[in-house]
């Protein structure tokens, strides 16, 4: 896992960078400086952009790095010109029929908020920007370099937005030029991202069909339903608070899903470059080695994921102490959606395996069938448990769709990603998180959750090393840390 691992610590390292920036907007500058309503404002527009996003790319990201490696020479420009013009096929007439239907869709959205009315055709936009940079994004992960991409993915918006929430704290915009602003940061970085894409790799453009057209064209159709499943799964839950309760839900619930979104970030780091590797593997026919990365990754990101699982879970209730009592709401949806995040990271590369391979239909089948089920348990939980309700069903949507493809991938590869040292690492989860979470420190909760973690941390990671409970981990901690130690003795 040789380039796995430097690709991933850099991307890892920048994931957490972007994710520390965002938790200063989420957590300080938003509860500090906006009104629960236009934050829940903020979060309803980026989340149904979001969902929007996988039509406009016409699953292009997915589609580039599964097919790339099958082409050379002048096909491999005329495939990647395809890529380029393709989704502009489906964004123009989108754009011209919302158009016509503009004023039944402004009515649509702000049904239950008014206040989403003026900013509607912003969602478009955001979308357009959020497709086009996933697709510089994947053209330059076929030139296996993720890390600027990375920077973009998790730290550019960020920033740009930690600007915009200074310079509105400081009463230099209002609430409207604050929402352009934003957009304007999303298109930017798209610009940005298709630059440095283009850097790497120069388009030739080519404007012809691409050999295997019509599996490519199958392909891209199938991936636009199965990143809207996935995509849907993960914010549905937002846009249906937006809509059926008051919109400031909404900044509640984006806090909550923040602070658990945490754990998501060692996976996001590995898999920009598991899935060009995961492709390659599939392609060239090297099941020995797929076996062998579906194994590592999976107990690679189960151990690191772990440690924040447990730093979030035994410290929420102190964290909540430090933040505006009314997002004290999202203390359950914090417990549940990190235990959904978590089961995510125990897949490692599944998804790669499965959006490469020749099996992504059975996925696709699957994940419409948990999306309707997630929307019919909204619908169900929302109106009666409010926040609440929308974590409960985004943890049984999200877990079952996890459990699906694990068997997917064990039924057509007879691979499954657990080993011995799986049930090792989640007994010592299980023992730690219940020890902690019921047992705090008496004093400032800033002090206490720096001690708890502190302490967390010491017994988590001298249990995994001195058990050998990832060969991989063990082997970065010999490596890394024991040889500066060396040097410097």
């Amino acid at each position: 896992m040789g380039i796995v691992a430097s690709q991933s610590v850099k991307n890892l390292i920048t994931t957490y960078l972007g994710f520390g920036i965002g938790a200063l907007n989420t957590l300080v500058l938003y509860v500090q400086f906006f009104e629960d309503e236009y934050y829940g404002l903020v979060g309803f527009l980026l989340s149904t952009a979001t969902l929007i996003m996988p039509f406009a790319s016409v699953g292009v990201q997915n589609t580039l790095i599964k097919f790339y490696s099958k082409y050379s020479g002048r096909q491999q420009d005329v495939f990647l010109s395809f890529m380029l013009i393709l989704p502009l096929l489906v964004i123009l007439p989108l754009l011209f029929i919302s158009g016509l239907l503009y004023d039944s869709i402004n009515d649509f959205l702000a049904s239950k908020n008014e206040i989403v009315r003026p900013y509607v055709y912003l969602i478009g936009v955001i979308a357009i920007a959020m497709a086009y940079f996933e697709i510089g994004y994947a053209w330059a992960k076929t030139q296996l370099q993720s890390v600027f991409g990375t920077v973009m993915n998790e730290v550019f918006h960020r920033f740009g937005v930690m600007v915009l929430l200074l310079f509105f704290a400081a009463d230099f915009l209002t609430i409207p030029q604050f929402l352009y602003g934003v957009t304007l940061v999303y298109v930017l970085r798209m610009l940005i991202m298709l630059s440095y894409a283009f850097h790497l790799r120069k388009p030739r453009f080519k404007i012809a069909i691409p050999e295997e057209f019509s599996k490519i064209l199958k392909y891209a159709v199938l991936i636009i339903l199965a990143g809207s499943v996935a995509v849907m799964i993960l914010d549905i839950d937002m846009f249906m608070l937006g809509k059926l309760v008051p919109i400031q839900n909404v900044a509640y619930y984006a806090v909550a899903i923040y602070i658990a979104t945490v754990i998501a970030v060692p996976a996001r780091a590995m898999h920009q470059i598991l899935y060009p590797l995961t492709a390659n593997y599939l392609n060239d026919r090297r099941f020995l080695e797929l076996k062998d990365l579906y194994k590592k990754s999976s107990l690679t990101l189960f151990v690191v994921s772990g440690l924040i699982f447990l730093l979030i879970i035994c410290n929420i209730k102190s964290l909540y102490l430090i933040l505006d009592p009314s997002y004290s709401e999202g203390l359950y949806v914090v417990l549940l959606i990190s235990l959904a995040k978590l089961a995510d990271n125990i897949m490692g590369n599944n998804n790669a395996i499965l959006y490469n391979s020749d099996y992504y239909r059975l996925v696709l089948v699957l994940g419409i069938i948990l999306v309707v089920v997630a929307v019919i348990l909204n619908l169900i939980f929302i109106p009666a448990l409010g926040v609440n309700g929308a974590a409960i069903a985004t943890f049984i949507a999200s877990v079952g769709y996890v459990i699906a493809k694990i068997a997917v991938v064990y039924a057509k590869f007879k691979m499954q990603p657990f080993t011995r040292e799986s049930v090792g690492v989640g007994g010592l989860l299980l023992a730690l998180g219940c020890g902690f979470y019921f047992w705090d420190f008496s004093v400032n909760p800033i002090l206490a959750i720096a001690l708890k973690s502190i302490l967390l941390t010491v017994i988590y990671s001298l249990a995994v090393y001195l058990f050998k409970m990832s060969p991989e981990v063990t082997g970065w901690v010999d490596q890394v840390v024991f040889k500066r130690k060396s040097r410097s003795e």
